[in-house]
């Protein structure tokens, strides 16, 4: 079996069945079986005090219940559309967050780190950051907030868990590099929760899937499970470089992938 749970559409279209549509012939077209919908939750004005500055606040414009309500003409129409959420995980806010999807049918939950404090690591505007700042200290803040978002239990599964190198910026201190990658995948293994494999990287500066092999086999190593998914934000981007995600997975080892419905997981065979 294959997945795309990791999957966008406010930011190219509307929350429409004909636009669901795409997305699905897409999916059947790649051979995946298993499909969600998971939108940014900072999109969403019922989310803002989670996660609030300047640049979200300026893309804040969506109200939950419009999400729902598509949810429920998927629902009547029998279309095969997990109900996911991509959620930023901000410390301190656990249980505004805990509070939030609580209150939501969710099948699965994404927990992404997309900021250190005022930072928006990942996006073009804010580049520049990783030429003036030690990159050690970068990682070490990136990856505590990977810890404590495993920690929280909030989340099924961890997204572009080293979005950290999407501009191809590392420190050159591979085994300061290792020890950060141990300490995520004990977090990981300790508290349950589950990564993905994503072809997102292939698109951005970096050029590479996330994770990094090295961090995948230290994770398949711990028993920590996967999803394989693509970060699609447009029906083109549906199971995007789908081979090599699946090559990737099996050379560390991976013989099953993670299925999700209400926020319970389980294994299937893969591919």
């Amino acid at each position: 079996m294959l997945t795309d749970y990791h999957v966008h559409m406010a930011e190219t279209g509307t929350f429409t069945l004909e636009y669901i549509h795409e997305y699905l012939e897409a999916a059947r077209s790649k051979g995946i079986e298993e499909f969600g919908i998971s939108e940014h939750a900072y999109f969403f004005q019922e989310t803002n005090k989670i996660l609030s500055n300047p640049w979200v606040e300026n893309r804040r414009t969506l109200h939950f219940q419009d999400y729902l309500a598509f949810f429920e003409e998927i629902k009547k129409q029998k279309l095969p559309v997990k109900m996911g959420i991509e959620m930023d995980y901000t410390p301190g806010k656990e249980a505004e967050i805990a509070e939030f999807l609580d209150q939501h049918s969710f099948d699965y939950v994404i927990g992404s780190v997309h900021w250190i404090r005022e930072w928006g690591i990942d996006l073009d505007m804010y580049k520049e950051e990783y030429e003036k700042r030690d990159l050690k200290q970068v990682y070490r803040d990136y990856y505590d907030q990977i810890v404590t978002l495993a920690e929280s239990k909030l989340f099924s599964f961890v997204g572009h868990i080293d979005l950290i190198k999407i501009f191809g910026y590392k420190p050159d201190d591979q085994a300061f590099v290792e020890g950060e990658y141990d300490r995520v995948v004990k977090a990981l293994a300790e508290n349950d929760t589950c990564i993905e494999i994503s072809t997102a990287g292939l698109r951005k500066p970096v050029g590479e899937i996330y994770p990094d092999p090295l961090l995948l086999q230290k994770c398949f190593d711990a028993g920590v499970g996967i999803v394989i998914n693509s970060d699609a934000h447009a029906p083109k981007h549906v199971g995007y470089a789908y081979s090599e995600a699946i090559q990737l997975a099996k050379k560390v080892g991976y013989t099953e992938i993670q299925t999700f419905e209400k926020r319970q997981r389980k294994a299937v065979p893969l591919g």
